[in-house]
């Protein structure tokens, strides 16, 4: 009896976490930092979000991409739009869909500390499911840094891409810096991406709408 007492206790205590979790997320992703931006039609330019539903990435036009970002990327004439995603390295080259998605790797993910990679995905035309973002010429140049600060480069600078590791013809992996926990997700980089470039974000969140909804 007690045994079946404490294990009720405890699964008490983890949904208790979870909610508490969830709630605190859901919280935090309503408070709008940064404000509108401050946008002229001289100073204009216009990135995008993208979202699969669950992880968001950022979608920018090659030329709101400077040099240093775009050094060492892989994309064709052809191609207008590169895609940025932020997430675990496990994760991104094991669960290539949702119905490859395993407790080991979620859990890996959330809870152990892990090495992380940036998703780079090439775009011939703008997709009509992007939400677009106002941005000036001082956030687009912080934001261009906040990127480029994820990747992890060599000794002498480089990005390192992992080779063959796409998932498809147009995407590309490579080494980046940090990592992935349930604190620190795919969408709170964005959005932390966001802030530290003068956009509207949220204060924090873990989930692809907390950002979305301050530009829908």
């Amino acid at each position: 009896m007690r045994l079946i007492k404490k294990l009720l206790k405890i699964v008490g205590y983890i949904i208790a976490i979870h909610i508490g979790y969830f709630l605190i997320a859901l919280l935090l992703s309503a408070i709008t930092v940064n404000g509108d931006n401050t946008i002229t039609s001289e100073d204009t330019h216009t990135i995008y979000l993208s979202t699969n539903g669950v992880h968001l990435d950022v979608v920018m036009p090659l030329e709101s991409i400077d040099e240093k970002l775009l050094k060492g990327l892989t994309y064709q004439e052809n191609e207008k739009y590169l895609s940025f995603g932020w997430g675990d390295e496990n994760f991104y080259l094991n669960t290539p869909t949702w119905g490859d998605l395993t407790f080991g790797t979620a859990f890996k993910a959330l809870f152990l500390k892990s090495a992380t990679l940036m998703h780079v995905t090439r775009h011939q035309y703008k997709r009509t499911s992007w939400v677009a973002v106002p941005i000036n010429t001082a956030e687009l140049k912080e934001l261009n840094g906040f990127i480029l600060n994820s990747f992890h480069l060599d000794s002498i600078g480089n990005k390192k891409e992992i080779p063959n590791a796409g998932y498809h013809d147009n995407d590309h992996f490579y080494k980046a810096e940090g990592s992935y926990s349930f604190v620190k997700t795919c969408n709170s980089w964005v959005n932390k991406g966001f802030k530290e470039s003068g956009l509207k974000a949220s204060y924090w969140t873990p989930f692809d709408f907390g950002l979305l909804n301050k530009y829908k």
